[in-house]
């Protein structure tokens, strides 16, 4: 298997898949960011790429786009993704390596994968390498936490595992100088257990943060969960240059 300069394994997913599954199974119940997804980006007989996906997860979610294709740089994520039900290819790659020709899809999605831009790490390679793939109009979709919004950002602000995802205003700042659209939606985590909320937020968060949020809400299920989706379209001449 080739290895990726650009591999850094995942400290939630990477770690621990199965917790990582109860949590993609708790987000977005009301399908608040699902439907906005859908509307600033549609797929509906279209192809798409769902750059960096894991286990697969989402993969049979897009069953309405014309071809769906997975790449994740992670060999332990990786035959996970290619086991999962519904029919998508899922490639190794990574977001500066894409394993796919010039104009070869139509939307590009990546979740919390990669694009964490900071003054110590510039993600524009890994944005060159979308607009090589991405077909005259089409649209990467990046859906990143919001720092603002929402009680799992208040967790955020106090974890110091947040440091590598980069500051709200820093991130916001770098999409809108690459010509971004960022809209702020909030929606939530919802579990069907009491042990499945602890184990996922003792997956994302350390002890010393996680176990007192548990302990101030000890009936609660879930929590508000706000997203930032950045909406970017390589305009103009030259979209295949570096």
């Amino acid at each position: 298997m080739t290895e990726l300069s650009d591999f850094v394994r995942a400290g939630n997913q990477g770690v621990d898949p199965a917790a990582y599954e109860i949590e993609n199974a708790a987000i977005d119940p009301d399908g608040t960011l699902w439907t906005h997804l859908e509307t600033v980006a549609p797929w509906a007989g279209r192809r798409l790429l769902d750059l960096g996906c894991g286990s697969g997860f989402w993969l049979p979610r897009y069953a309405d786009a014309a071809r769906v294709i997975g790449v994740e740089p992670d060999p332990v994520l990786l035959p996970l993704a290619q086991a999962r039900p519904g029919g998508a290819q899922v490639l190794h790659g990574s977001a500066e390596h894409i394993p796919l020709p010039d104009d070869s899809v139509d939307v590009v999605h990546a979740r919390f994968a990669y694009f964490f831009p900071d003054p110590d790490f510039d993600a524009a390679p890994g944005l060159h390498e979308v607009q090589r793939v991405l077909a005259p109009g089409g649209t990467l979709v990046v859906i990143d936490n919001d720092h603002d919004d929402g009680e799992f950002a208040e967790l955020l602000a106090v974890s110091p595992w947040a440091a590598k995802q980069g500051t709200g205003s820093y991130i916001l700042d770098w999409w809108r100088e690459h010509g971004a659209t960022s809209e702020a939606v909030l929606s939530s985590w919802s579990f069907e257990t009491r042990a499945d909320l602890e184990t996922v937020l003792r997956l994302e968060f350390p002890a010393d943060v996680a176990d007192p949020w548990l302990r101030a809400h000890r009936h609660r299920l879930g929590l508000s969960y706000g997203y930032v989706v950045h909406t970017w379209r390589p305009r103009g001449p030259g979209r295949h240059a570096a």
